[in-house]
């Protein structure tokens, strides 16, 4: 009974021993990577950045987006079209875009043509008073006999006219210009008014002047200052 005993205690020792074995199965092991810190600075490196250039191109194309599209029917685009061609008109030709923007274009052409003739006429005036002025200058440092209008005149007096009408002459250039730039400027801005911007009802507008008599205070011209009555005519303008 002792052996059998003896044989049962020793049996779970030895199980209990061989319970407490460590696991011989081998663990995968990690193998540590090393990465290359050039290589990784160069990969970072060749991210290339926002230029400032690009950076106002893609904000501009954003707030495009942003941007309220505004679609224009056919009627729209042909009053803009003819807005834009009465000015064009008068470029070409003075007079033109007034006559394509109707109203009273029979009195705006004829004072642009006046405008421009006036500054023509007196460019040619001035320019043969200053040849004709210069030609008498030379030929008295010349000795040859002049006209005899300028006989007796003074050198001073003579350089002097001459001065002033090539001045006179130049400036009529520059008032040719003026007239010709008011032509073009007139029928722009007298377009931009009739088909663009609304100033007012669709009703026609009507004008109408009276003429009639009344009573005026001509104190002031009398050197008096008490109430002199004077009876004179009176224009009125009314617009319907």
């Amino acid at each position: 009974m002792a052996k059998l005993i003896s044989l049962i205690f020793a049996l779970l020792v030895v199980s209990t021993v061989c319970g407490q074995t460590v696991d011989t199965i081998p663990k995968k092991q990690v193998v540590p990577v090393k990465v290359d810190s050039l290589k990784q600075k160069s990969v970072q490196d060749t991210v290339k950045k926002e230029s400032r250039k690009e950076r106002k191109k893609r904000e501009k194309e954003e707030a495009k987006a942003k941007e309220k599209v505004i679609f224009k029917d056919s009627t729209r685009l042909a009053i803009e079209a003819k807005n834009t061609q009465a000015w064009k008109r008068s470029l070409v030709l003075p007079g033109w875009g007034q006559y394509t923007n109707g109203g009273v274009w029979w009195i705006k052409v004829p004072a642009i043509y006046g405008g421009l003739l006036s500054t023509v006429l007196v460019f040619d005036f001035n320019n043969r008073y200053y040849k004709e002025l210069l030609g008498v200058l030379k030929d008295s440092e010349l000795g040859r006999p002049i006209d005899p209008y300028y006989v007796g005149v003074p050198k001073e007096t003579i350089i002097r006219a001459k001065d002033n009408a090539r001045r006179n002459r130049d400036l009529m250039v520059l008032l040719t210009l003026g007239v010709y730039g008011l032509n073009v400027a007139e029928a722009y801005i007298d377009s931009m008014l009739k088909y663009r911007w609304s100033i007012g009802d669709d009703k026609p507008k009507k004008t109408a002047f009276l003429i009639g008599p009344t009573l005026m205070d001509a104190s002031l011209a009398s050197g008096t200052y008490s109430f002199k009555p004077t009876v004179g005519l009176k224009l009125t303008m009314k617009f319907n």
